[in-house]
């Protein structure tokens, strides 16, 4: 069994086929030179804890991986897979047999088309060395330009706010997290973000990228220009499907896959944020899921597909983000809903649920501080994974517990 890829989705599909029984080589593959790691902490602690946290979280140590007798090639590439052969060719010349191959390569952060002589000069933030190189330059009183207001850009915006910098976001649409998050979040979560010195400018574009003195220079929408020491992009993610691409497997939006995520290639499966798939909740809609539990479940249901469970990827839809002292948890797909229902607690925090056209319960959605919000959408997260359809007056009324709710639910 062959890995590409040591992130999440990989690391952790790897250590499930030994545990889900396989006997034979488990060999993981990873560009980066360094042992797996967790990306979400990239754009919060990395950023902003002390000096002895700034290095991510180890996914596993080198002995874990050792005990389960994965063999891990670190800072290599898989540049070509060989499907006659069932071999994958690294970089260097080597040759892997695959019996079954998993693609766990990702996304890639989606660059500006930018012009101006030093357009080449803007930030991203995928990897542990671009939020290093970020650290050091969110320097008490450093300007900072964000460019894009989704997850990522508002969490980094939120770091930079809170090392002392003097941040403007500017996006392009007409509010922050347009495409996944419900209005009034959004709302909610620019007004934090505002309260604390973040400007931040919606419906507003960047059409150039200079620099004068050592300064950035943006040439804004309008003849407005911003000066910046540092301009930093998080305009979204691009998937990984070069790979895939070369060996003649099937792309949409992603790699392509089936329901059991599997490529075209029935030896080949292709797991997070790399690969679309059809989503049973969804009516089949084909979806490609940019999140850190995906990657997880997705990770492990791939490894025991490859070991021939064949069975359905259905796991709801979950996303969290952190900013400020706010908490942004999400369940399902808002997009979808055809109607809105309110639930408001005793202490203030509203819960937003999505209903489709008969009543099914497709999303929840709240903002809170800490972790206020966890059991109420974890329990509607199990009641969107059974298709349930609570009356909208019970789903409205703070008194009636979701665990009530949810005892009424099929199975």
């Amino acid at each position: 069994m062959v890995v590409v890829g040591a992130g999440e989705c990989g690391t952790r599909a790897a250590f499930e086929l030994r545990e889900a029984g396989w006997t034979g080589p488990i060999t993981l593959v990873g560009a980066e030179n360094v042992l797996p790691y967790e990306r979400p902490p990239l754009s919060k602690s990395v950023l902003t804890g002390p000096d002895e946290t700034c290095e991510p979280t180890a996914l596993c140590e080198s002995r874990a991986l050792r005990d389960a007798g994965i063999e891990f090639i670190a800072g290599a590439a898989v540049t070509s897979i060989d499907r006659d052969a069932r071999r994958a060719v690294l970089s260097d010349g080597r040759r892997i047999a695959y019996q079954r191959l998993l693609l766990a390569t990702g996304a890639a952060a989606r660059r500006l088309p930018l012009a101006g002589i030093d357009a080449g000069g803007v930030r991203y933030l995928r990897s542990r060395a671009d939020a290093l190189v970020l650290r050091d330059r969110l320097r008490p009183g450093a300007r900072i330009g964000v460019i894009g207001a989704g997850f990522i850009g508002l969490e980094l915006a939120a770091a930079a706010a809170a090392r002392g910098c003097a941040v403007t976001v500017i996006e392009a649409a007409p509010r922050p997290m347009s495409r996944a998050v419900p209005t009034a979040l959004a709302t909610a979560v620019a007004d934090r973000h505002r309260q604390a010195g973040v400007d931040l400018r919606c419906g507003l574009t960047v059409e150039r990228l200079t620099r004068r003195d050592g300064v950035l220079l943006l040439d804004l929408a309008g003849g407005e220009m911003l000066e910046c020491d540092t301009v930093v992009a998080g305009v979204g993610a691009v998937p990984e499907t070069a790979l895939a691409e070369k060996a003649g497997l099937a792309v949409e939006n992603g790699v392509r896959v089936d329901a059991r995520l599997a490529t075209s290639d029935p030896d080949i499966f292709a797991a997070g944020d790399c690969c679309s798939f059809p989503h049973p909740l969804y009516g089949g809609r084909r979806i490609r899921l940019e999140a850190w539990r995906n990657a997880q479940d997705q990770g492990r249901a791939a490894a025991r597909n490859m070991l021939g469970d064949d069975q359905p990827f259905a796991a709801v839809p979950w996303f969290w983000s952190d900013q400020f002292d706010l908490t942004l948890q999400i369940a399902g797909l808002p997009d979808t809903a055809a109607q809105e229902v309110v639930r408001e607690r005793p202490d203030g925090v509203r819960i937003r649920f999505g209903l489709g056209t008969g009543g099914r319960l497709l999303s929840a959605a709240a903002i809170a501080t800490g972790n206020a919000v966890a059991k109420d959408i974890r329990l509607a997260e199990m009641l969107i994974a059974r298709r349930a359809a609570p009356a909208t007056a019970a789903l409205a009324d703070p008194a009636t517990p979701l665990k009530a709710l949810l005892r009424h639910a099929p199975i």
